[in-house]
Formats: structure tokens, C-alpha cells, sequence
């Protein structure tokens, strides 16, 4: 896969709704030709323990930062007609379309593909968690659960398995 958009999104809490940071890495003929990184003020607007544990983002980080629809008008100029790429495609496209659902915004029906299904195929790994698999392939990744680092990890890895 040559041209592609790696995307990762955190949640503030249980609703896949809930984004609160946004990364997106753009590949175009294998080269890395972007990328991009925002806070979102999340919907609905409130913080689980355990996704601050997981990702280290609070209401304080967010609380200024600008609603999903107008995050997104900022990234998708660089999306053109891309497919997406994110290590478990389930989450991160769900919580796509529930963002778009919350907003009323029109889904444009994304193509997405999974590095973590990909990465199945690898036998001998431990396990297929993000890191896990960025390692095998030689990336390492210093900030997991940064969605700029952690789509940036998938990048990597979707080069080398997609």
C-alpha cells in the first residue's frame, strides 16, 4: 500500500463519540507526505478514569479545544480520496461515524483497513497490540497512546503488511 491516511483517535470516556485527540499520518506513493495532530473537545464531555490512565488527556487539555466538525474541516483537505488505515479498524471507524452521527455531519462511507487483522497473520508474536507489532517490524514506539505517535506506528506497519 502506497497511499493511505494511518489515522488514530483517543476517547474521553465509554462513547465512541467521546473523541478528544485526533492523528493522522498521509503516505502518497510510500512516501510520508503529512501529518496531523489535534485536541478535541469531546462529546459527550466527560472523562473516564480509565481512559485518562490509558492516554493521559483531561478536561483541562480539552476544554478549549474546538468541537470534532471543526477539527475535521481542518484535516480533511489533506484526505483527498485516501483510505484509511488504523490498528483495530473497529474502534477507530466506529468512533468516526459515531462523531459524524453526533455532529449530524454526512458520512462520506471511508474505505478502512485493519493492521491488527493484518498482523494476525504474524505467528510467532506474543501478542498483536499496537506496540507489539510496530516492534516486530523495527518501529519504536515512544509515546503509545498518542494518536499522532500511534498512527504513525500504524503507518509503519501497514507498509510493511498491507
Amino acid at each position: 500500500m502506497d497511499n493511505f491516511v494511518a489515522i488514530d483517535f483517543e476517547t474521553a470516556n465509554y462513547s465512541p463519540s467521546s473523541i478528544c485527540s485526533i492523528g493522522a499520518v498521509i503516505y502518497k506513493d510510500g512516501k510520508k507526505v503529512d501529518e496531523f495532530y489535534s485536541l478535541v473537545h469531546p462529546e459527550p464531555d466527560y472523562y473516564s478514569y480509565r481512559n485518562v490512565k490509558i492516554h493521559g488527556i483531561t478536561q483541562r487539555d480539552t476544554w478549549n479545544a474546538a468541537i470534532f466538525p471543526k477539527v475535521w474541516e481542518q484535516l480533511v483537505p489533506k484526505l483527498g480520496d485516501l483510505p484509511f488505515v488504523a490498528h483495530n479498524k473497529t474502534f477507530d471507524e466506529t468512533c468516526l461515524k459515531a462523531a459524524f452521527r453526533t455532529y449530524s455531519m454526512d458520512y462520506p462511507d471511508y474505505t478502512f483497513y485493519c493492521t491488527l487483522q493484518a498482523s494476525r497473520r504474524i505467528k510467532c508474536l506474543a501478542d498483536h497490540h499496537l506496540d507489539t507489532v510496530a516492534a516486530f517490524f523495527g518501529y519504536d514506539l515512544k509515546n503509545h497512546h498518542h494518536a499522532l505517535a500511534d498512527a504513525d506506528a500504524c503507518a509503519w506497519i501497514a507498509k510493511e503488511l498491507l
